[in-house]
């Protein structure tokens, strides 16, 4: 079971949010933020390179981030994913700035459907080896479907063995947040773990409410070691209070105190 590490940007800092309230208004009491570090994206880049962790992801909520997004990038070249914003027009200078691969969701999901011209598009220019797909979902009537424009936009995209051997065809890897729990340290969504370590057929990153080590021993009994994990907020590195070193030893790493 590989640990992939991550670095949430919004507004031009390391931040850990509830996914779900990036698009909440001051009514509705605005972005949850979980942290929010004093650190550089470039110290979480240059810790996860110590400890070699690679194909961790930095996602950038929005604008404003393109340069702490960068910073990461020059740290740790050729360690790290980046997504937010990514297109057809940009996606190559991220890969000439360090990043090993470009994470891909809305730029090819719009108007509530899988834009196939986009995608093959995007293959074209930057190869399928370096796209990762983010297929971050929501359960709607017992099925997950994409959601997208920042979780809040539901495709008719829905996560099935059938269209995940389809997509596999154009990408890398598949990375899926569990929208649902992002964020929230409420435990993994079992269902949508189970799914995914069955039916995906390339390497796929499952990220959302992982808070123990315990979750952690669930999620190797349910997937066979066959998907990676992301854990954010509940780390201690984020604010939380699980021990960084601990995930990265149970993961089969070696943290470099």
């Amino acid at each position: 079971m590989e640990f992939r590490p991550c670095i949430d940007l919004h507004g031009g800092k390391v931040k850990q949010i509830v996914g779900e309230t990036l698009t909440a208004s001051a009514a509705q009491g605005g972005v949850v933020e979980n942290f929010v570090s004093e650190l550089g994206a470039g110290h979480y880049a240059s810790l996860f390179k110590r400890d070699g962790l690679r194909g961790g992801h930095v996602i950038m909520l929005g604008g404003g981030n393109e340069e702490a997004a960068l910073e990461a990038l020059a740290e740790y070249p050729g360690g790290l994913q980046i997504g937010g914003g990514i297109t057809a027009d940009n996606a190559l200078f991220y890969l000439e700035h360090g990043a090993s691969h470009v994470i891909v969701t809305s730029y090819i999901f719009h108007d509530g459907a899988l834009d196939m011209e986009r995608l093959r598009g995007l293959v074209e220019r930057v190869g399928k080896e370096r796209l990762v797909i983010d297929l971050s979902c929501k359960q709607k009537d017992g099925k997950w479907y994409v959601v997208t424009n920042q979780w809040k936009t539901f495709s008719d995209f829905e996560v099935s063995p059938a269209s995940l051997r389809e997509l596999a065809q154009y990408c890398d890897e598949f990375l899926v947040h569990a929208v649902d729990v992002e964020g929230k340290r409420s435990g993994i969504l079992e269902s949508l773990v189970s799914l995914l370590a069955e039916a995906s057929p390339i390497p796929t990153t499952y990220a959302g409410g992982a808070r123990s080590i315990e979750d952690l021993e669930r999620f190797r009994e349910l997937t066979g070691d066959r998907l990676g994990i992301t854990i954010g907020s509940a780390l201690d590195i984020f604010g939380g209070s699980l021990p960084y070193e601990e995930v990265v030893r149970y993961c089969g790493g070696t943290p470099q105190l």
